[in-house]
Order: C-alpha cells, then sequence, then structure tokens
C-alpha cells in the first residue's frame, strides 16, 4: 500500500521539484504548480520582491532566473511537519541558491503547488555573526597599543563619512532607518544614518503626547532585540522614543543626530552618490554607493491651503506639529479629519477640557482595538500565540505568504465577525452621524493599509466620545478660514482658536523631489499601494509595494520604512540586496517595476 501520509506526500512535491531544477526542465517546474497558484519570492530568485501568479508566469520567471540563481535542495524544514487543513497541505521548507540560503512555506492543493514563499535568509560566505560564529569580543593574549573595544568605535565614528566613505547612506532615522542601520551594520556594510533631530527616537517624543502604539508589542520587535516580556501592549510613543536610542546605542549604530541631508544628486559613469549634509552647521559631503530614503512611509505632510488663512487670528497645526492638549483648557478647536491621528487628538483635547469639533471629509474605516487583536493578529501576534510556539520570524512569514492578490479574501469573513460582534458600537456611531466603511470590498483596516496607508482608525476610546457627543462631529469639505472660524462648503462655520490639520501624508516620492529632484522622482514613480485599483490605489496590478524594499527605475535609490513589523520584517531583504551588491555579487533583477503614476 503507498504510504499518503502527508510528510510523504509534501516530500514528493519537494523531490519532483529538485529533480526539475537539477535536470533544468522549466515545463517540469511548472506543471507541479496549480492554475491558480501564486510565487511570492523576497529576494532569493528575483532579487525583487516579486509575485508571479499562474503557471505560465511562474515558467517566465524561472527562464529568466534559473541559470542564475541555480536553485536546488529544497526540503521539509528541520523539526517541522506539515499539516493539512481543508484540503490544503502547508508545510515550512528550505532551500538554498548558488550564493544564498533561504526558507519559505508552501501550500498544496491536490499535491500541487497553490502558494509558494521563497525568502533569502542568508548569502554563502557572507553570514552574519551569530550563534557559533558570534564575536569573541574579548582580546585574549597581549599585544603592544591595542585598541579597546571603545577606542575602535570613536575611532570608526570619528574617520566614518571624513576619511572613509559609507557604502550606504539612510537619510531617515525613525524605526525604519534604525531597524535597517542594525542589519546592515550585522552584515559588515559601512553606513551612516541622518538624521536631523537632537536624539534617536525624537521622532516620536516630539509627537503629541497622548500617542502611542495601535499595534500590539508582538507585532512591533525590532530586529535582533525584542521588546521584555513586561512591556506594554501599547507602548506610549516617550517609551518608543528611549527603546530606540536605547536600541541605537547598543546595536553600534554609526547615527548622526542634528543633520540634514540638503541635496543629494547620482553620478552614473561613477555608480556614486553625493550627499550634501548639514551636520550641526558642519558641511559634511559623503559618496555613498548606495541611497536609501527612510523618511517615514507617509513620507511629507499633506497641509492643505485655503483661502483666508492669513487672516485667521487662531493657530494652524498639522497633526505632525500639534504640540499635544495643555495650552487648549476652554479653548475651541476644530480638527479637520477622521483617522488615527485626528481621533488621538481630539480624545486628549476633550481630556483637557477643550470644546473640539471633529470634521470628517470622507468616510472612515474603525475597528475597536480588542477585537482586532483578538480576530484580526490574535493567531500570530498575542501572547497566546507566542505560548503555542509561534515566533515572531514565523508569524512574518506566516503573514507574507498570503498573496497579495487574495488576501482580501481572507480577510473579508474576519472583518464581517468583527462587524457582527461589535454591532452596537456601529449602531451608535452611525446614530451620532459617523459615515462607516469597510474598504471598497469589505476587507477592513490591513487591505486598506496595505493599499492607500490611509482612512481608518483603531479605536481605543476616542469613538465612544463621538458617539456620546463629548467630541462633536460634522460632516464636510472645508471652503475658507475667517478671522474667528473655518467655514465648510455648505456655509457650516465652526468658530475655532485652534485647527489642526489631521489631513494626512503624502508619497514618500515628494522626499525624493525635495532631496535629489522632480526628475528623479518622477523616475521613481509613486511609492506605496498594490495597484489594486481602489480608493487612493490606482492599478494596474504590482502585487507588491510599489518601490518599498527593492530597486527602483533610479539605480542604487531605495525606500525603506512602514510600520514597526514591515521595518523589522523587510529591513532584512533590503539589507541582503545592498550587501550583494557591495560584494559584486552577480544581481540579475527580474520584473522591476515599471512607472503607471509619478507619485
Amino acid at each position: 500500500m503507498l504510504d499518503s501520509t502527508v510528510t510523504t506526500r509534501t516530500q514528493e512535491v519537494l523531490d519532483r521539484l529538485n529533480e526539475a531544477f537539477a535536470s533544468g526542465d522549466v515545463d517540469k517546474v511548472k506543471a507541479l504548480f496549480a492554475t491558480d497558484c501564486y510565487w511570492r519570492d523576497l529576494v532569493a530568485f528575483t532579487w525583487n520582491l516579486k509575485t508571479v501568479e499562474g503557471p505560465d508566469q511562474v515558467a517566465e520567471m524561472l527562464t529568466s532566473q534559473r541559470s542564475h540563481v541555480k536553485p536546488g535542495s529544497f526540503s521539509i524544514q528541520d523539526g517541522e511537519v506539515p499539516s493539512e487543513d481543508g484540503g490544503v497541505i502547508t508545510a515550512w521548507i528550505t532551500f538554498e541558491t548558488n550564493v544564498g540560503r533561504g526558507w519559505g512555506l508552501m501550500r498544496l492543493r491536490d499535491d500541487k503547488i497553490w502558494t509558494l514563499l521563497t525568502a533569502l535568509q542568508e548569502l554563502k560566505g557572507f553570514e552574519e555573526n551569530k550563534g557559533d560564529r558570534r564575536p569573541m569580543g574579548a582580546k585574549h593574549g597581549a599585544g603592544k597599543n591595542r585598541l579597546s573595544w571603545k577606542e575602535e568605535r570613536e575611532v570608526e565614528a570619528e574617520t566614518l563619512g571624513y576619511d572613509t566613505q559609507p557604502y550606504t547612506v539612510i537619510i531617515g532615522g525613525g524605526q525604519g532607518g534604525i531597524a535597517l542601520g542594525a542589519r546592515l551594520r550585522q552584515l559588515g556594510v559601512p553606513t551612516i544614518i541622518v538624521e536631523k533631530n537632537d536624539r534617536p527616537g525624537d521622532s516620536w517624543r516630539k509627537r503629541y503626547k497622548s500617542l502611542c502604539l495601535h499595534d500590539p508589542v508582538w507585532y512591533d520587535h525590532l530586529p535582533y532585540i525584542k521588546f521584555p516580556d513586561n512591556w506594554p501592549v501599547f507602548a506610549p510613543k516617550d517609551k518608543i522614543g528611549d527603546w530606540l536610542e536605547m536600541y541605537t546605542k547598543v546595536m553600534e549604530l554609526n547615527y548622526w543626530t542634528r543633520s540634514e541631508v540638503t541635496k543629494a544628486s547620482f553620478d552614473e559613469a561613477s555608480g556614486e552618490w553625493t550627499v550634501e549634509v548639514n551636520r550641526d552647521g558642519e558641511r559634511v559631503v559623503l559618496k555613498p554607493k548606495q541611497l536609501v530614503l527612510a523618511t517615514g512611509m507617509s513620507g511629507k505632510a499633506n497641509i492643505p491651503h485655503f483661502p483666508g488663512e492669513g487672516s485667521f487670528k487662531g493657530t494652524i497645526q498639522h497633526s505632525s506639529q500639534h504640540d499635544g492638549p495643555d495650552a487648549w483648557a476652554g479653548k475651541k478647536v476644530v480638527v479637520i479629519g477622521s483617522n488615527n491621528s485626528a481621533h488621538d487628538i481630539c480624545a486628549a483635547l476633550w481630556e483637557h477640557d477643550a470644546d473640539v469639533t471633529m470634521v470628517q471629509r470622507s468616510s472612515t474605516h474603525i475597528v475597536r482595538s480588542d477585537t482586532l487583536m483578538d480576530i484580526g493578529l490574535g493567531g500570530l501576534y498575542s501572547e497566546q500565540a507566542v505560548a503555542a510556539g509561534m515566533t515572531t520570524e514565523k508569524a512574518d512569514m506566516i503573514f507574507a505568504s498570503l498573496p497579495y492578490r487574495i488576501m482580501h479574501e481572507f480577510q473579508i469573513p474576519l472583518y464581517d465577525q468583527m462587524r457582527e460582534r461589535d454591532a452596537d458600537f456601529y449602531a451608535g456611531l452611525e446614530k451620532a452621524g459617523f459615515e462607516l466603511d469597510w474598504g471598497d470590498d469589505g476587507s477592513g483596516l490591513f487591505m486598506k493599509y496595505l493599499r492607500r496607508g490611509s482612512g481608518y482608525y483603531i479605536d481605543v476610546g476616542a469613538s465612544q466620545l463621538i458617539i456620546d457627543g463629548k467630541v462633536k462631529l460634522v460632516r464636510g469639505q472645508m471652503d475658507h478660514f475667517e478671522e474667528d472660524a473655518v467655514v465648510l462648503a455648505d456655509g457650516t462655520r465652526l468658530e475655532a482658536d485652534l485647527v489642526v490639520m489631521a489631513t494626512g501624508y503624502g508619497s514618500m516620492n515628494g522626499w525624493a523631489a525635495d532631496l535629489i529632484s522632480q526628475d528623479v522622482a518622477d523616475k521613481v514613480g509613486k511609492v506605496w499601494g498594490l495597484g489594486s485599483d481602489t480608493t487612493k490605489d490606482p492599478g494596474p496590478w504590482e502585487g507588491e509595494q510599489r518601490n518599498m524594499w527593492k530597486p527602483t527605475q533610479q539605480e542604487n535609490l531605495w525606500f525603506h520604512g512602514g510600520n514597526l513589523h514591515q521595518s523589522r520584517h523587510y529591513s532584512l531583504y533590503l539589507a541582503l540586496q545592498l550587501k550583494a551588491r557591495m560584494e559584486g555579487l552577480d544581481t540579475p533583477v527580474y520584473g522591476l517595476q515599471e512607472v503607471h503614476h509619478l507619485g
């Protein structure tokens, strides 16, 4: 009798895959995939972040890349046992290429590959010095005039950027720049992080004082150093700021504070950037090969202007400039917007006895925090998940393994559950006049974030203030200012001492325009979004985040950022791409993104 166990069936598919790769027969590989298959590759095969859909695209990619990549050794990961649920076999796998080692997740339907995630984890010969390869630290023995660790660090800090040049410059020292800097440090890539603030973490410290993370701690770890077990579920902004400052120091990052890039340009002949920096009043010119913009996924503050604002006698602030509620007790405040920042700011102002009105300009998706944690994140990022053996790394890979093309199909039932569970809550909001939505297709928060990075609020209490009428709600579009008020398009007049523009942010592409040139920004095109042809995410379909963590149409220019989860996970793949180029490895990029939208 044939052995038909799940493990045997999985191993048979992997054996056939190895045989087909060894023989160079792309058609045999193609035959192992289901007709509705998806292969998501993170650098290992494509030197890109790329999802191919359907057997024909699989064959096209392999025809282009197989001889460069020389893949093989596909096997079930040590210590893991494939499982079957609902006719789908899920298996953790490992594999090798000619230059690296990777792991991934494979799902089989009817013994055909339905979804495949392949992710490069390390480069052969350039592995991180960890585990058995960790550095000794202490220098045993004796030698004349040896430098101590502290002295070596001081020499490096004094000379890098002056006597020697970094291979990579990262503009922006928030969590994105810090996470990537840590990865590059461990890979031996000389890097300088340039940050205009006084201290690491100031990008958090300088926000409105009530700001806390809305994502839970299990979702937010940085590379290498996880938050301690007693870290709060939702960390306050100043606590995050202090953590980032500590992390920057202990990870030995070359982090330039009070430094601002004034100009950057690329020389195609030399393959080198010229980056002009005002470092605390000193002009320094850096000459890196690679330039990374880690200026925040949301990029530039979107600050609209309206007629009459010059005559307004009150104060106008963008949410990123808002100084907190303390000075506004007894004052009239109008907040333009209805997403995360708008809600947080309204709640803090109400707590400090301001008279607060929220102006909702368009529909907003709202999900209650505890419901999101329970239904949306609990299986991967929670204390229960940790207790069940789920690691951060495995959770990241499971999340990454769902192809964006069909991810909404998995999300819609979860948000249907949330809508049912919190029906009374939503009824209260609608009664208060709040315009709700669940995304264009009912897929909720994560898809809205991935598609457009806006249009939602994770409720941590402000919604009840709206339901109870404690934060007043008006719907409409702002038209103009008067001396003491804002006036909406329908003529509604709202007296105000303070107007907070919680109007969001533009594409990171805007920073490329400011720091490099509009021509380079246009050459790169829009940053963020999947091409889903939904609101604020125009098509055509890209299938990956536009221009994030991967090669762009501008040689040697990269974009890095996102939430803490994305900064942690995708920093590895960007770091490996940069390391490979520094070491002169062959990195043929498959499927370099075309430019369809300029910003």
